[in-house]
Parts: structure tokens; sequence; C-alpha cells
């Protein structure tokens, strides 16, 4: 009897063993980063700065290098950069593209497509939102209509595709499909909003394709989930419509479950920012933010505030303690560009009537990317507003996340991928 008890310890130990092993090999994969590449939606780690990158001090007086520029289809999905190779995400007719480039002159290296019959129920664009993820030899991306697919970077080749609307009973939402899929070790987790067969939150394997798990009963939001560490516990961490879930990567079980959102004409898009064991997220239509400390025991409130910060879709940039954001909607008045406490939610300085935009940055600067098509190079100022350099690339809209990698800024408007030369490599 004491012998099978002896056993049963045993492998129940393997199978801890097992599992932490999983779970530290999910989290070292995903935060090894390489300077130079711009892999998925807000760069390396998803929090909108680069890893090794310069920012120049200024720009010539007119303005960055245009280094080249290309045609590209529907799209509001900004560009993955690995290495040499480039992904653009569109739509070309009736079919959703994943093209890759050359990054040096943007130059087709491959493409795949498949049908797509998508119409928005708001607005005019249907084509895909999705900035694609790139992690080593493979690309996945997730289109408009929910057709997930995994694609070879160097050739091209399909590997497998899931078509997750019809899998899961998902939703398209008002302007289709807009959460990039998270790549962590041997799996692919989507935001995909299954809320009737209890797939609000799905991984899949990177080798098949095939569920591995799936959990909640809440419907998607636009925002990207992102992976963190909380008391020693790899945590992906995922807005949903009207929670922020944590969960484990391994197998979908919630560590945490926090009020987030809500229901009617909102939307939830700038994905989530932690500092040290501090959760912060934002969202406008009258949500504001909320900040949270995380710990083992799940998440607790520290404050909830609408006059904080209201930021419709772009992600604060946390740099050296504070967070720099746009609080205010791209279809609203012209939003404010602020420095904020995340810890109180204190506005420290703002620029008012800045205008809509998207933050990323480089060390100790940020590139404003503005909806109505300037750059802003400043200062990652914690006293005030410090810009550098401005300059107009486009009168069109910029609507879709840029990227950042090896000094080249990719930036697209309505119908033209811009590069531009910004900096360099450390």
């Amino acid at each position: 009897m004491m012998r099978q008890l002896c056993n049963r310890m045993r492998w129940r130990l393997r199978g801890v063993a097992a599992s932490v092993f999983v779970c530290l090999s999910i989290f070292l994969v995903y935060t090894v980063s390489h300077a130079g590449d711009w892999p998925q939606i807000l760069g390396p780690s998803r929090t909108g700065m680069a890893t090794g990158e310069v920012l120049m001090s200024s720009w010539p007086k007119a303005g960055p290098e245009l280094l080249w520029s290309r045609p590209v289809g529907q799209s509001n999905a900004g560009v993955a950069v690995q290495g040499d190779i480039g992904v653009v995400f569109h739509r070309l007719d009736n079919r959703e593209v994943i093209e890759a480039i050359r990054v040096d002159s943007g130059e087709p290296l491959w493409n795949v497509s498949y049908p797509t019959s998508f119409v928005p129920s708001v607005g005019s664009e249907d084509g895909p939102l999705c900035v694609p993820t790139i992690d080593g030899q493979q690309v996945v991306t997730f289109g408009a209509q929910g057709i997930l697919t995994c694609c070879n970077l160097v050739t091209g080749e399909q590997q497998w595709q899931r078509d997750t609307h019809k899998d899961f009973e998902a939703l398209p939402g008002y302007f289709g499909v807009g959460s990039s899929p998270l790549v962590l070790a041997d799996r692919v987790v989507v935001n995909v909003g299954g809320h009737k067969t209890e797939a609000g939150i799905v991984a899949f394997s990177r080798e098949s394709g095939e569920t591995l798990w799936h959990g909640t009963d809440e419907r998607a939001s636009y925002a990207a989930p992102i992976l963190t560490m909380i008391a020693g516990r790899p945590t992906v961490i995922c807005i949903a419509r009207t929670r922020c879930l944590g969960l484990s990567p391994e197998d979908g079980e919630i560590h945490f479950d926090l009020p987030f959102g809500r229901m009617g004409p909102t939307v939830s898009a700038a994905l989530p920012v932690v500092l040290d064991d501090q959760l912060f997220l934002t969202a406008s239509y009258s949500i504001g933010a909320v900040s949270a400390r995380l710990s083992a025991d799940g998440a607790e409130e520290l404050w909830r505030r609408r006059d904080s910060l209201a930021s419709q879709y772009t992600t604060p940039i946390l740099h050296n303690g504070v967070l720099y954001a746009i609080d205010g909607r791209q279809d609203g008045p012209p939003a404010d560009l602020v420095c904020l406490d995340p810890k109180t939610g204190d506005r420290i300085w703002g620029e008012t009537s800045f205008g809509y935009a998207t933050l990323i940055g480089a060390g100790g600067r940020l590139i404003a990317v503005k909806t109505d098509g300037e750059l802003v190079l400043m200062n990652a100022d914690p006293e005030k507003f410090d810009p550098l350099s401005r300059h107009r690339v486009t009168s069109k809209i910029l609507r879709a996340l840029p990227a950042l990698a090896s000094g080249r800024l990719y930036v697209r408007d309505t119908d033209t991928l811009y590069c531009l030369k910004v900096g360099g490599v450390e």
C-alpha cells in the first residue's frame, strides 16, 4: 500500500515538474527578443518599445529619409518584421492576402491568399485589422472573418488554417476580428470570442492548429493578449468584452477575473500594461482606466477612474515608471498627449489637442504616428512635452499600427506602405 502511494506521489511530482517546465519554456521563448525585430503587435514584448534600437535626435528639415514606398490593399493591420523579411496582411478584391516582402526594398517574396466576404457592420473598411505574429520560421495571421492561418515565414507554405467563427460560433464584432494572436512556445493563444461554446479564449497547437484548450463565455475585444509573470507563474492577460482575465497558458485555468469594459457600442483595444505587480487598463466610451495589484491570489483593484485616461485604441507606453498615452478618440474632439502616473492615475502633464496617434519608441525617445499623417519625434520626458522634429508623411489617414525595426519606421495609410529611416541598431 505504501509503495503504491509513493508511486502515485512520484508521478504527481513528475506531472507538476512537467507543467512547470512547460510554463517556464513558454515564458522564456516569449521573452527572448532580438535587436532590429518587430515581430508582432507593439514590438518584441508587446509594449510599444523596440529592443536595441536608437532613434535619431532630430530629423532633417525635409523629414526622415523615405527608403521606399509601395501600394497595399485594404487593411488596418500593421507590418511585422523579423530579420530581412516583413509581412503585410491586407485585402485585395475579395481575398485576404498574407504577403512577405524584402524590408530593404518592399519587393514581394511570396504571398498566400484565401477568399473573404467580410462586410463590417460599422463603417466601410473591410480589410484585416490584426498585426501578423512572427515567431521563428512561422507567421500567424487572424483575418477579419476569424480565419486563423499559419504559414512558413521563408517559403510561404501554408501549414494549417482554422475557421474560428465556424468552429466556435464566434461573432465578428463591429469592425471584424481585431485581436492579434499570441504565439507562446508550442501554442497560439487567441481572443476568439466564442461565448456560446465556452470558447472566449482558445489555445491552438502551433504545429497542427488543433485545439489544445478553450474557456470562458466572454465575447472578444479588439485588444491583443500579453504574457507576464505573476508570483513566478506565467500568465496570459486577455481583455475580453466585459472582463480582463488572467489565464494559465498551459491549460487555460483562470487566475484572476477583473471587470472591465461594458456591453453596447463600446470598444476595448488598448493592450494591458504591467508595471512590476501593477496592471493598468484603459478604454474610451466612458470606461476610463483601471489599476489592479497582481499576486498569486489574483487581481486586487486599486482604483478605477473615468477622469484618468480614456484611450480609444492606443496602448500607453511605459518608460521609467510613467505612462505616455493618448487621451481621447480619433472620431471625437482632438485628443490630448499625456504623461500619467500609473500608481495614482493622475496626469503629470498634458499637450492638449495634440491629435489622435499611436506611440512607439526606443531608449528615451518616442515617435507619435498621428492619424492625420504627421509624425512627431519627442523625448520621453516625465516633466514636459519635449518635441524634437515633425514631418507629414501623407495627407491620408494613418490608422494602422506602425513598426520600428533596424532603424526603419513602417507606416501605412489607406493605400500605401512607407518605409522611413529614423535610427539604427545599437
